[in-house]
Order: C-alpha cells, then sequence, then structure tokens
C-alpha cells in the first residue's frame, strides 16, 4: 500500500498543469487550442512569450523533482523496494505530465519534467543531456529534435554508467522508459523532421 501511495502521489505531482494554468491566467486562453496542443515550454513560449515558456519548463522540471524527492523521503518504508520505487515514482510524474488528469489526459511530452527527474536521480547524466541537447539546439534550432537527442543520450549515459554501477539498473531501466515515452511523445515531430516541416525555435 505504501509503494501504491508513493506511485499516486509521483503521478498527480506530474500532472500538475503548469503550462496550461500560466496561459489560461496570462492570455485567458487553453494551451491545448493553440500551436502543437502540448502543455510544454515550447508551445506556451509560443502562445504567451518566452518568458512564461522559461516559468513553465523551469516549474515542469521541478515537479518531476519533487515526485522524486516525495518517493525519497519515504524511501524507509518501501525498504527493500526503495530505489525501484524512487526510479518509477520519477517515471509517473513524467506520465502524469503527459497524460494528466485534470486536463483528460492532453498534456506535454514530458522532457522538462523528465530531466527533473533525473536531475535528481542521476545528476551527471541530466547535465551531459543538457550539454548536448544545447549543443544539437544550437546547430539545428529544433527543440524537438534536441529532445529526442537529449532523452535518447540520458538513457545511453546511465546504461553505460551501469556496466561501472550495477546497483543502477532501476535508474537504468527508469531511463529507458522514459526515453521511450518521451520520444513517442514526439512521433509526429519526427515524421515533421524527415518531411522537413518542423519549424525551427527562433
Amino acid at each position: 500500500m505504501r509503494i501504491l501511495f508513493v506511485l499516486v502521489i509521483a503521478y498527480v505531482i506530474g500532472s500538475i498543469p503548469c503550462g496550461y494554468l500560466i496561459v489560461r491566467a496570462t492570455e485567458g486562453e487553453d494551451i491545448r487550442e493553440t500551436g502543437s496542443g502540448g502543455t510544454g515550454a515550447t508551445n506556451v513560449s509560443r502562445a504567451a512569450g518566452k518568458g512564461a515558456g522559461v516559468i513553465t519548463l523551469i516549474l515542469d522540471a521541478l515537479k518531476g523533482a519533487l515526485a522524486v524527492f516525495v518517493a525519497g523521503y519515504f524511501s524507509e518504508a518501501l525498504f527493500p523496494y526503495a530505489d525501484w520505487t524512487i526510479t518509477f515514482a520519477g517515471v509517473l510524474a513524467i506520465v502524469g505530465h503527459m497524460f494528466p488528469i485534470w486536463l483528460r489526459f492532453r498534456g506535454g511530452k514530458g522532457v522538462a519534467t523528465g530531466f527533473g527527474v533525473f536531475l535528481m536521480l542521476a545528476p551527471i547524466a541530466a547535465v551531459l543531456a543538457l550539454i548536448v541537447f544545447a549543443v544539437t539546439f544550437a546547430l539545428k534550432r529544433y527543440v524537438s529534435l534536441a529532445s529526442i537527442v537529449s532523452v535518447a543520450s540520458i538513457a545511453v549515459f546511465i546504461c553505460l554508467h551501469t556496466l561501472i554501477d550495477p546497483f543502477e539498473l532501476p535508474t537504468a531501466l527508469g531511463a529507458i522508459v522514459s526515453a521511450a515515452l518521451i520520444i513517442f511523445a514526439h512521433r509526429e515531430n519526427i515524421r515533421r523532421l524527415l518531411a522537413g516541416a518542423e519549424p525551427k525555435f527562433v
């Protein structure tokens, strides 16, 4: 029951629709009816300005970090499954962001929330992935491409670390699942990238 409680709380935290609330408060609009229809920072930037996008980015990352922190707080009560529960609490926070119960399961793509999760679980890998994102974006100017490459890279970095430290296996599996979810959420972006129709972020 304690494990289930922690996982549900993580999902609910991830479900907080920061971008939706910011755009509703500042523009009086439903962000899901604008641009890509996502509630993430990129779409918020296009609908309500870059300042609103930055705030959304920070808040979405914070809720991912908070979900992991809350799960970690209960770690003693979760023994011997603490590592697995903490990791998949993070995954469920990403799922919550992507499929929020408050918005009929129409949310964002999970990139910022995923960064917050793995900044807590694997900070070095998260920072390296952030560098990968920055370099890819600087070269190509596609947020979607930078997001896809960076989330794939964080899974690779953590899996490589698992070869040295097998105790990181829960984190590695969580990273693989998270990367798969986030990349799947970008499937339309991938189609547009392949067709040369994806808009650049300027």
